[in-house]
Formats: C-alpha cells, structure tokens, sequence
C-alpha cells in the first residue's frame, strides 16, 4: 500500500510539473510597466505595428482617401483634390506656386507616393 501511494504521489508530482513548466514559458512574454498612466501589463508578443496586409475583417488595407489629401496638402499642394481613385492608386490634382500639379498616391496602407 505504501509502495502504490509513494508512486501515485510521485505521478502527481510528475503531472503537476508538466503543467507547470508551459505556464512559466508563457509569462515570459509579458511586462509590466509603470508609468504616468499607472502599472499596466505589456504583451510582448503583441505587435500593433506589424502589417500583414489585411483587416481584421479580411479586407486588404487600402489608403484613406483624406490621409492622401492630407498628405498632399502637408507637401504644399492647395486647393487639393481627389481625381481619380483606382484599386492601386489615388491621384490628386492641387496647386502650387508654380501652377497645377499632380501627385500619385499608392492605394495601401500609409499612402505612400508614387
């Protein structure tokens, strides 16, 4: 009996072990931070800026139209413009000193120019 209680307890032991070990590993990946804002956990794994190129709906991310504009008009375009919008690009007409001008936006996220 001793003999049978004595290997249960070592199973147990075992088995407790195991379910210990993955829960350590897993906490490793979290901080925790003090600041103005107070104490706050932070998940590293957690990466809000990677871009994968997608939604969380599924959708590709396209280029807002008013952050073009608001681009354009930051690079000294007036009067600023959305001519034509297509699935890859934005194009925006506006003036400078010199007269009209074009600028060519990439339809993805950041708007970055052609």
């Amino acid at each position: 009996m001793q003999k049978t209680l004595q290997f249960v307890l070592v199973g147990l032991a075992a088995m407790s072990g195991l379910t210990i070990a993955p829960t350590i590993a897993a906490t490793q990946d979290m901080e925790l931070r003090i600041g103005p804002g107070g104490v706050g956990v932070y998940d590293r794994n957690r990466d809000f800026d990677r871009y994968d190129g997608y939604d969380r709906r599924g959708r590709p991310r396209r280029c807002d139209p008013d952050d073009a504009l608001d681009i354009a008009r930051s690079e000294g375009l007036r009067r600023a413009h959305i001519v034509r919008m297509s699935p890859r690009r934005i194009v925006v007409e506006g003036m400078t000193r010199r007269g009209p001008e074009r600028m060519v936006f990439a339809n993805r996220r950041g708007c970055p120019e052609l």
